[in-house]
């Protein structure tokens, strides 16, 4: 579909691939390439795309599937002196994965006197209040249009997944925390070091915007059984700078034993591999950030299991040499860090995901 031109002569388009009958089963959404600089969800998409071709070629999809293989053209498009700036719009400078709409207390009153004891029901009342709000708006600018098009594909999904990646970084998901231990077979299929839960994270991110529906709409309405019926999540498929065939194959791999698994195509997933990690806290995540400028120097890297008071890195000043140590807060797996040696002031370096909520991490869980 075309999205809205943002100049004369000029227009984006927004693919999607489908699979299945809508109604007749679960729905699966998938999206990659939101931050449209981090790709190694569209090579995941190419290796995944021929395995659900095949099922349902195979008469086995029992549900239905869409797929969107880039999801952001807008910023796949932006180029400047030499290098892809795709996380950032360039005309409002906004992160394309925030910003999205929070249906729950629109949706909430108007499904207050029509919720019942029933669950299916309530699910089905929800999902088809929420598809006519999201059809009922009028997009404005062509980001806007983007926004309301992916919401309008994934907000009555059963699964939801949105790919991404960090820096430096090891496999690790983000997810509600009402979906936590039942998400543990998107974590262990995936071989995910750490699944990182939060209810608000800040911003309105994508996954939160469809998913968050569910529990909001629990607290409210707390007389009426209004299960989180969506498995949604954001998929950090470790750095961006891994990207291969390899790893894109057995990523596609995990993704499709989990559509399997939870019964959107047919036949035998396995055995559920081995736990990978734990549900933590996003509160409980230390975002260590640079307190000065200079050369970062890393002790430890992505992956490592590492102790509260511990030195991950140590910032070095190019004009004295004074060294600045990062100290972490948390005890856990140190799951991402910068890929670029320079520090600057309020700038992440490493994050660690720790079981233990700490004092300091409110408000925007993501960033700060």
């Amino acid at each position: 579909m075309a999205l809205l031109s943002s100049s004369p002569g000029t227009f984006r388009t927004l693919t999607v691939h489908r699979w299945g009958t809508a109604g007749r089963g679960p729905k699966a959404y998938i999206q990659t390439g939101l931050h449209a600089d981090e790709l190694p969800g569209l090579l995941v998409v190419q290796h995944l795309l021929p395995l659900i071709d095949a099922a349902g070629e195979a008469g086995a999809i029992l549900g239905e599937i869409q797929l969107v293989p880039t999801a952001n053209p807008i910023g796949l498009s932006q180029y400047l002196f030499g290098k892809h700036a795709g996380r950032f719009e360039f005309d409002s400078l906004g992160n394309f994965n925030r910003h999205y709409p929070d249906l729950a207390e629109s949706v909430g009153d108007a499904v207050a006197e029509r919720l019942s004891d029933d669950a299916a029901g309530n699910i089905d009342l929800i999902r088809a209040e929420c598809r006519r709000q999201l059809d009922a708006r009028v997009p404005t600018t062509e980001v806007d249009q983007l926004r309301l098009e992916l919401m309008k594909r994934a907000v009555d999904a059963d699964i939801a997944l949105d790919l991404h990646c960090d820096d430096v970084a090891v496999m690790h998901v983000y997810l509600g925390t009402p979906l936590w231990p039942s998400a543990a077979d998107l974590a262990y299929e995936l071989g995910a070091r750490a699944a990182l839960t939060a209810e608000v994270s800040g911003g309105d991110p994508f996954d939160e915007a469809v998913g968050g529906i569910w529990w909001q709409l629990a607290h409210r309405f707390p007389d009426c059984p209004i299960p989180p019926a969506c498995l949604s999540a954001t998929v950090e498929l470790r750095g961006d700078r891994d990207v291969s065939d390899t790893l894109a194959a057995r990523d596609a791999a995990a993704l499709f034993r989990l559509l399997q698994r939870r019964g959107v195509i047919a036949g035998d997933p396995g055995p559920l591999p081995a736990a990978s990690c734990d549900g933590t806290p996003l509160s409980g995540t230390d975002i260590l950030l640079c307190p000065v400028g200079g050369v970062l120097a890393f002790h430890r890297e992505a992956g490592d299991v590492v102790a509260a008071g511990e030195l991950i890195a140590e910032i070095v000043d190019p004009l004295t040499g004074a060294r600045t140590p990062l100290i972490t807060r948390a005890s856990g797996v140190l799951f991402a860090r910068t890929g670029h040696p320079l520090a600057r002031p309020g700038l992440p370096a490493a994050k660690i995901a720790g079981p233990v909520p700490l004092a300091h991490r409110t408000g925007a869980l993501l960033t700060q």
